[in-house]
């Protein structure tokens, strides 16, 4: 290890990382960067914090600037990828350049990557040693599952801790075992515990849910609170950083009850639950059921509900002769329930066909809720914003507004 600068502390209070992609397949596009997001993760797990993704193509100059960047400003730096056998293949090279040193053979790698092929019936290409390289200094880290190992390194930085380096394949089976066995060992985490939870809702925009939490989202918060959305569900990230795991609970215990004060009426679940996860819990509960018809949904309400895996969705109809008008609906609804021989009864209708012109007054669709405690109520669905998630906001809708009578019942 690179001894630390007098009075420079073995590990900072927040250490920043930045993960670098290489390869001319992500920086055209040809390829999904995956492997930045599954490491952005895991090292939120560890109490690291990722302060870039940088994505580079296959070009030396551009490997060097990029480490030269992420050395000045991240305490950690991952990278993916360019550690192949082929001319295209730079990281050692760049790292190497980086550090001011030539490139040797480590035996150790070598013999590793000779018997990967023997013990595969293969004769090993002569270009493969060239993954046997690396810079002066460095530390090799083997990779079982493949032929190209990693490397680790330290680079000194004047006046603060080194900055740490960790290179691996870009095969993500590989890069995914390296991580875990080989890198996260090494990894300066802070000394601390991070938990995370997650609340759910829905009904609301993600800008009116950030207006009416007010502070609790506020940047430097603990514990920290974000907001994400997917198809009008609104989840509100916690992450809370201490010592122990019980510290870590009541901070989050602390924030979520002021969540639910503030969002009261729109949250709905935890971690992964949907709502009709939860709908159907409550349906359990009473020992009631579910049926459903739907025209403008396409069989996206029933789908929802058949991913729950409970007994108590009865099955459903995918109707494009429902009808229109909501009188109609109301009718369909009772008399499709009493046929079923269920406690409730969703109905989606039609949708109308959108405007003609640009800015023309957005389109309505109805969703109707039958229930053998109380006459028939309905929600209006107004068919706006963005139609890719049409479908599945008034699915969602529909669910909600099962699940809106069934804690009035509570």
């Amino acid at each position: 290890m690179t001894d630390r600068p007098e009075g420079i502390s073995d590990r900072p209070t927040k250490l920043l990382a930045e993960i670098i992609a290489v390869g001319a397949e992500l920086t055209s596009g040809a390829k999904l960067n995956t492997n930045s997001q599954w490491l952005s993760a895991e090292l939120s797990d560890l109490g690291i914090d990722t302060g870039w993704h940088t994505t580079i193509t296959d070009d030396l100059a551009i490997n060097v600037e990029a480490l030269r960047l992420a050395i000045d400003r991240a305490d950690l730096v991952l990278m993916t990828g360019g550690l192949g056998p082929t001319l295209d293949d730079l990281t050692r090279e760049a790292l190497a350049e980086q550090m001011n040193v030539e490139l040797v053979l480590d035996e150790t790698s070598l013999h590793a990557i000779t018997s990967y092929f023997q013990n595969r019936g293969r004769a090993m290409p002569e270009r493969n040693q060239v993954q046997a390289l690396f810079p002066r200094g460095s530390t090799p880290l083997p990779n079982p599952v493949g032929t190209a190992p990693g490397i680790w390194v330290e680079i000194p930085r004047r006046h603060r801790i080194p900055c740490c380096i960790g290179a691996m394949p870009g095969v993500p089976s590989e890069m995914y075992r390296m991580f875990r066995e080989q890198l996260v060992p090494r990894l300066p985490n802070g000394g601390q515990m991070i938990v995370k939870s997650r609340i759910n809702c829905f009904g609301c925009g993600e800008s009116q849910a950030e207006e009416l939490l007010g502070e609790i989202t506020a940047r430097g918060r603990d514990p920290e609170v974000g907001i994400t959305a997917h198809e009008a569900t609104i989840t509100l990230r916690t992450i809370a950083h201490a010592v122990t795991r019980a510290e870590c609970l009541s901070k989050i215990a602390t924030t979520e009850s002021l969540i639910r004060e503030r969002l009261e009426g729109f949250v709905y679940g935890v971690e992964d639950e949907e709502i009709e996860d939860v709908a159907a819990r409550e349906l359990r509960i009473r020992g009631e059921s579910l049926w459903t018809e739907e025209a403008g949904t396409c069989g996206v309400l029933a789908q929802r509900w058949m991913q729950t895996g409970s007994a108590c969705y009865r099955g459903g109809l995918v109707s494009p002769d429902l009808p229109d008008r909501l009188p109609e609906l109301m009718v369909r609804a009772e008399t499709q329930r009493a046929s079923h021989e269920t406690a409730y009864v969703l109905l989606v209708s039609r949708f109308p066909p959108p405007p003609t012109e640009l800015g023309g007054i957005p389109v309505k669709a109805h969703v109707v809720l039958a229930s053998a405690h109380s006459p028939p109520v309905h929600a209006e669905v107004i068919l706006s914003g963005n139609p890719a998630i049409h479908l599945s906001r008034t699915a969602k809708i529909a669910s909600k507004l099962l699940l809106d009578r069934l804690t009035e019942k509570s």
